[in-house]
């Protein structure tokens, strides 16, 4: 077999391969047995006819055809290995140039290949907000609606009262071919804020409470507004929209004293000086996390443009896949589905394709610097965190999900790659805590902890053999370079661009 390998562009290589005469040959007695062994041959049991009269049966096309499948089966892993080729993934077979002797073309997508920039000479300022006072009060104010006493109001509704109202929303002179459409009808129940400046509880848009005074039980109408120029949905910016609604209810509420009672009606606290550092350590960890998040990327980003980054068309299609997947999953989750959400942008799937790829492209980037820093840097996952974090899961999900679902996810695959997946994003985090020192400027006795993690699930008393970085499972959000490729994997197959036009 002579393999010829030639390098495309856009990290893909091609070869050629040449094969020797008796392994087409051979390939075509196989085949014949294969395709005897579904038809019926007049005299003959099923796969017990000869060669010839297979061939005088069936044809010697379709015998050449089922045994140049057989080839390229066994010939593409030989070929792969020859040509010292890391692929991506599954390559594609491109045409049969010839017969005699046979030659098949594959296209094989090369795995990512990173040349990293300076990463530990990166410095960005790291300035984490400390939580104030207010935000602490603003939350015990939250704890106190959410305990107050609701009893029905015969009144207009007024400044703190609950008021459940069905409303829908439409612009007023949509572009042609834009959905009018905003929000589809729906019940809300929402409280009437003195100061309304925030969105908030998925209402359309600032202020949109204080419309709420004076209404009552039964009452409908509308409410006009404009969106500003500067909106942050650019279709809105400037469109002037109508709300529908009907109020169903006026609810009065009373909310209980800021006091130590209300403090142990909460949860587990004595008084309100202990729940309120406690809130204050929540907030401060969710403040450290999101700020730590930003800082993360801002840090990738630099490393990304300082790197030098190769990969093929076949990585960024699958990381597109992953984006729309994971907006397709958002939008469920709020009752919308895909098409609705095109219609409403006034696009097709192939145009949210097109706007989504530079999304992609950054957390490709992103993703592929990261783990090569991950190699560099020779991270690794301690053992016992491993083991703390699987059980924590273990316990997580033993309480969230009915027995039959928790046994299910407990089989041994199952818990295989979700403790793989713990693996994966342990790295993930102890890597970018490691970039994040570096940015800083901090040593590693000065570090702070890694970022909290995905967990997973194990069967209780169970040992699990820990799965490597390229288990099935990847992780979500994190581009397919988390899934290593098979050193050989088989080709795409197509009917060859040539066989027909041979004789």
């Amino acid at each position: 077999m002579k393999v010829e390998t030639q390098e495309l562009e856009n990290h893909q290589s091609k070869i050629i391969v040449e094969v020797e005469p008796a392994i087409l040959e051979d390939a075509k007695h196989r085949a014949a047995s294969r395709l005897a062994r579904q038809t019926k041959i007049p005299g003959f049991r099923p796969g017990k006819a000869p060669y010839a009269m297979i061939v005088r049966h069936l044809g010697e096309p379709a015998i050449l055809e089922e045994a140049i499948e057989i080839v390229v089966d066994d010939i593409y892993p030989k070929a792969i290995d020859e040509s010292g080729i890391k692929p991506y993934g599954p390559g594609s077979l491109d045409e049969i140039k010839q017969l005699d002797p046979l030659t098949i073309e594959f296209t094989v997508p090369r795995a990512a290949t990173v040349e990293l920039g300076e990463y530990q000479a990166i410095r960005i300022p790291y300035e984490a907000k400390q939580v104030t006072d207010d935000e602490v009060e603003k939350v015990v104010t939250n704890l106190r609606n959410q305990h107050a006493i609701i009893a029905s109001a015969e009144r207009p509704a007024a400044v703190g009262d609950q008021v459940v109202l069905h409303l829908s929303g439409e612009i007023v002179a949509p572009a042609e071919g834009e959905s009018p459409v905003l929000m589809a009808e729906r019940q809300i129940t929402v409280i009437i804020e003195e100061e309304d400046d925030h969105i908030y509880q998925d209402l359309p848009f600032p202020g949109f409470t204080q419309h709420l005074v004076g209404l009552s039980a039964e009452q409908t109408g509308s409410i006009n507004y404009t969106f500003p120029e500067d909106s942050a949905v650019k279709r809105l910016q400037g469109k002037e929209s109508v709300f529908t609604y009907t109020v169903e209810q006026v609810n009065s509420r009373t909310l209980p004293e800021v006091n130590d009672e209300l403090a142990q009606s909460i949860g587990d606290f004595a008084s309100m000086d202990i729940l309120r550092k406690a809130i204050r350590d929540d907030l401060q960890r969710d403040a450290d996390e999101n700020y730590n998040a930003e800082y993360d990327e801002k840090v990738l980003d630099q490393l990304a443009e300082s790197s030098t980054v190769e990969y093929p068309p076949q990585m960024l299609e699958r990381e597109i896949d992953v984006v729309l997947n994971q907006l397709e999953s958002r939008l469920e989750q709020q009752g919308l589905d895909m098409q609705l959400y095109l219609k409403t942008r006034s696009m097709d799937a192939t145009q949210l394709r097109e706007e989504t790829k530079p999304v992609a492209e950054t957390r490709l980037k992103r993703s592929l610097v990261l783990f090569e820093v991950a190699e560099a840097e020779d991270i690794e996952v301690d053992p016992q965190q491993l083991q703390d974090e699987t059980m924590r899961t273990m316990d997580m999900y033993s309480r969230m999900l009915p027995a039959k679902d928790f046994k299910r996810l407990t089989t041994k695959d199952a818990a295989n790659n979700l403790v793989g997946n713990i693996m994966m994003e342990l790295v993930i985090g102890n890597t970018k805590e490691r970039l994040r020192n570096f940015a800083r400027g901090v040593t590693s006795e000065e570090s702070t902890p890694a970022d909290e993690v995905v967990e997973a699930v194990a069967e209780p008393g169970e040992t699990i053999p820990l799965v490597s970085s390229t288990g099935d499972a990847p992780v979500e959000g994190m581009s397919d370079q988390a899934e290593a490729p098979p050193t050989s994997p088989a080709p795409k197959k197509r009917k060859p661009k040539k066989l027909k036009e041979q004789p």
